[in-house]
């Protein structure tokens, strides 16, 4: 069998549906997906699309992964937490099974670092069919981008020719709310605009509601009258992976939600961040996937060559790693500090991250893996909760703490 990562449960159902389509087959038979709570794939299944999170969680059953032959990472330049973990084991694999072949698969790769941690592997370039895109910055910065994001869709449906579009915002509260007054001001102008369809795009939001980002822009409101548009909002959920048909027009602020985790005062949180120039360029492609497209850049072109980094921060290294190494112990990895790491983690953090979960009582004071611990390791949640779960029938509280935890975990 054939396993190929995605970084996103969306771009997982999204490409296996499609490859399932071209190759015209049922999707769950030959092509399949796995994603958190979805298992869509059979006894026949050759090809399995899946998160990069569940490929790990499959390795902590067999940790040798042999019911794959090939395993293809692909959006490896996002540099998700499991994607990194992954690189770390498969290297390992490969040592133990010389029959494994590994793909590593990007379209804005640091291609002679990758190159570097697999030993030389070789580089094979596949040029992209991109139509042109032309890119437009601001010539001042803007005060407010959500306002100017706003501004800038309502002048592309007014101004210019047919066509959807796509703006790239930070989070579920941004987005409902950018849809909120999408909305309102072109259902204002009445009929001298096109209808609209505003979708918006998150990683929270339930897989029936995604889906709609691929239905069709609206027919016009009348004969002869003005074409209708789709505009899509999304996080950088869209970034990579999605082609969603009919885009031409992109809204790129600048901006994404990221991971910051402080290991001396032990507290992770979701800081609104500016985007690297990988992510701008991700950004801007998803304008020319399928005819040529434009790309508004809501920043000086000053700021993109000079205060943007040129690839993502590794999601390792600002991230709390107590999940990361309880995963590592169940995969029998006991010395962390020489684990191979791509971009190797602050001692500090890892130190941190095993103080918590001897703490917790998921490793004893020699570093091993406790029967506590074994538990708690099956369970995809931060370990604070893995252990409030498995203790709260001896508190007689089972049902409030699985809503809680419900509640508190990312869906």
């Amino acid at each position: 069998m054939v396993a190929c990562t995605q970084p996103r449960r969306v771009a997982a159902m999204s490409v296996s549906r499609r490859v399932a389509e071209e190759m015209d087959v049922t999707i769950g038979e030959e092509v399949g997906y796995s994603i958190r709570f979805e298992d869509c794939s059979s006894h026949k299944t050759v090809l399995k699309y899946l998160t990069d999170g569940m490929l790990l969680r499959e390795a902590m059953a067999d940790p040798l992964l042999e019911r794959y032959k090939v395993i293809v990472l692909d959006e490896a330049h996002e540099r998700t937490l499991a994607t990194d973990v992954l690189f770390g084991l498969l290297k390992e694999v490969l040592k133990n099974r010389p029959d494994l072949k590994l793909v590593v698969m990007s379209a804005t790769l640091e291609a002679e670092k990758f190159q570097t941690y697999f030993s030389g592997a070789p580089l094979m370039k596949v040029p992209g069919r991109l139509h042109p895109v032309e890119i437009f910055y601001t010539q001042e910065p803007e005060r407010d981008y959500l306002e100017a994001a706003i501004r800038t869709v309502v002048q592309i449906h007014m101004c210019e020719p047919a066509g959807d579009i796509l703006v790239f915002l930070t989070g579920e509260e941004e987005i409902e709310d950018a849809c909120r007054k999408i909305n309102k001001e072109i259902n204002n102008m009445g009929d001298q605009v096109g209808p609209v369809k505003v979708v918006p795009l998150y990683s929270t939001l339930p897989p029936a509601m995604q889906q709609k980002i691929f239905e069709p822009a609206p027919a016009p409101s009348r004969e002869g009258g003005p074409a209708g548009r789709k505009i899509v909002v999304s996080t950088n959920i869209a970034e990579t992976s999605l082609t969603i048909d009919g885009i031409v027009y992109v809204i790129d602020p600048g901006f994404s939600k990221q991971k910051v985790y402080n290991p001396r005062i032990r507290v992770e949180s979701l800081l609104v961040s500016p985007i690297s120039k990988a992510s701008a360029h991700q950004r801007a492609g998803r304008a020319g996937r399928t005819q040529p497209g434009k790309c508004f850049r809501l920043y000086t072109e000053k700021s993109f060559n000079d205060d943007l980094q040129p690839q993502t921060y590794p999601e390792i290294l600002r991230s709390n790693l107590a999940n990361t190494v309880l995963t590592l112990k169940k995969l029998g990895i006991d010395d962390l500090v020489h684990f191979d790491f791509m971009d190797p983690p602050a001692p500090e953090t890892l130190m941190r991250a095993l103080e918590v979960l001897n703490y917790l009582g998921a490793l004893d004071d020699d570093g091993n893996l406790t029967p506590l611990g074994e538990t708690m390791s099956e369970f995809p949640l931060d370990p604070q909760m893995s252990k409030m779960l498995v203790i709260s029938p001896k508190y007689n509280c089972s049902n409030e703490i699985l809503s809680i935890s419900a509640m508190l975990s990312e869906l």
